[in-house]
C-alpha cells in the first residue's frame, strides 16, 4: 500500500482486499482525499470536508469575505477575526522570527504579482520593488480577536501554512471521533493516523524532482499511535520556464524573485502538518546549511529529506527512508 500526494504523492486505493471508505473533493484549490480504514464511517469523511470548507472560508486570501480577505481590505484598520485565524497568523509570525524574516505571511502583494498557472510572465522590477516594500511580518498587530496591518498597502497570504493547519484540524477531528486508521491528503499535505490495517507502517512515495508525477525518488515509512505528517515543498511544483530560466513559486521576500538556494526539494516529517508546511518552505528559502542548524529547535520535528541542486540528498532525524535511485537535476 504505497501513498503518493498530488504534488508529490497520491493515495493508492487499488489493493483489492483493503476495506476502506474514501472520498475526494476539490477544496483549497486542489484535490483533497480522506480515506478511513477503521472504523468504516463515510459520514465522518463528509463532516471532515465540511470542516475543511469552513476553514477555507476563514483563511483563504482569494475568497471574498474571508477573515484574511477582510484584513487585507481594511485599509490598515483593525479587523475582528475568528480565534482560528488569530492562531494561524500568530504561528506564521513565529516562523517569521524563526527564519529571520525569510518566511513572511505578509507576502500577499508580492505573490499576487506572479501567476504560475497561466501564460509565463515575469513582473517588472518596479512592481517587484513596490511589492517588496510592503512585506514585513512585524507590521502585523494582534490585539485580542483583532488583526491590523500597519501598512494599508500590505497583504497577508497564509498559503505557506494554512493547508497544514487545516490538515491538523481534520486529523484531530477524526481521532476525536474514534478513527484509528486513516489518511488525510490535502493535495500533498499528508497526515497518517495510526497504522495500516495490517499493522505495518504507512509507505509514502516521494516524487523525483523534475520527473513525471509517477516517478519516485524514494519511499518513506511512517506511523504512530496518533498521527504523523509528511509535507514536501519543491521548486518544480508550481513553476514555468522562460528564456531558459526556471521561475518557481517560492519567492524571496527581499527581491520578489524566486529564491535561489542549493535546495530543490524538502520533505518534512513532523507531528504537526502546519509545522511541516512552514518548515519545508523555510528550508527552500534558507538553503541546506542554514536550515539544518534550525531543524532540531522545532517542537515536533521528526525528520527531513532534503534534495540538493547537485542531485545529492541529506537525511536528518531518525526516519525510515529508502532512496530508489539518483536524482537528475536539469541545468
Amino acid at each position: 500500500m504505497l501513498l503518493f500526494a498530488f504534488v508529490f504523492f497520491t493515495v493508492n486505493l487499488s489493493e483489492p482486499e483493503a476495506k476502506l471508505v474514501s472520498e475526494t473533493v476539490f477544496l483549497l484549490d486542489t484535490a483533497c482525499t480522506i480515506t478511513i480504514y477503521k472504523p468504516l464511517d463515510r459520514k465522518l469523511i463528509l463532516q471532515a470536508f465540511d470542516l475543511c470548507a469552513e476553514y477555507e472560508a476563514l483563511l483563504s486570501v482569494t475568497v471574498e469575505g474571508s477573515d484574511i480577505w477582510r484584513v487585507n481590505h481594511a485599509l490598515g484598520e483593525p479587523m475582528a477575526v475568528s480565534p482560528e485565524t488569530v492562531d494561524v497568523i500568530r504561528t506564521g509570525l513565529g516562523y517569521g522570527d524563526f527564519s529571520g524574516g525569510w518566511f513572511d505571511v505578509t507576502i500577499g502583494r508580492l505573490s499576487g504579482l506572479w501567476d504560475f498557472s497561466g501564460e509565463p510572465f515575469v513582473p517588472d522590477d518596479a512592481s517587484l520593488s513596490t511589492a517588496c516594500d510592503t512585506v514585513n511580518y512585524r507590521q502585523v498587530v494582534i490585539h485580542g480577536d483583532t488583526v491590523q496591518l500597519s501598512d494599508p498597502e500590505a497583504s497577508i497570504d497564509l498559503g505557506g501554512i494554512a493547508k497544514g493547519y487545516i490538515a491538523d484540524r481534520i486529523a484531530a477531528f477524526l481521532v476525536e471521533n474514534g478513527v484509528e486508521s486513516a489518511i488525510v491528503d490535502l493535495g500533498g499535505n499528508i497526515v497518517a493516523i495510526g497504522e495500516r490495517p495490517d499493522g505495518n507502517l504507512w509507505r509514502v512515495g516521494i516524487r523525483r524532482p523534475f520527473g513525471h508525477e509517477s516517478e519516485l525518488f524514494g519511499v518513506l515509512r511512517v506511523g504512530t499511535e496518533d498521527a504523523v505528517s509528511v509535507v514536501t515543498a519543491g521548486v518544480y511544483e508550481r513553476s514555468f520556464e522562460l528564456d531558459d530560466v526556471l521561475y518557481h513559486h517560492i519567492l524571496d521576500p527581499f527581491t520578489g524573485l524566486p529564491v535561489r538556494t542549493d535546495v530543490v526539494s524538502a520533505t518534512l516529517v513532523t507531528e504537526s502538518s502546519m509545522s511541516g508546511d512552514a518548515l519545508s518552505t523555510t528550508i527552500l528559502l534558507l538553503g541546506s546549511d542554514a536550515a539544518a542548524a534550525l531543524l532540531d529547535e522545532v517542537p515536533g520535528f521528526i525528520g527531513a529529506i532534503i534534495i540538493l541542486d547537485n542531485g545529492e540528498y541529506i537525511v536528518h532525524g531518525d526516519i525510515d527512508f529508502t532512496a530508489l535511485g539518483a536524482v537528475d537535476i536539469p541545468t
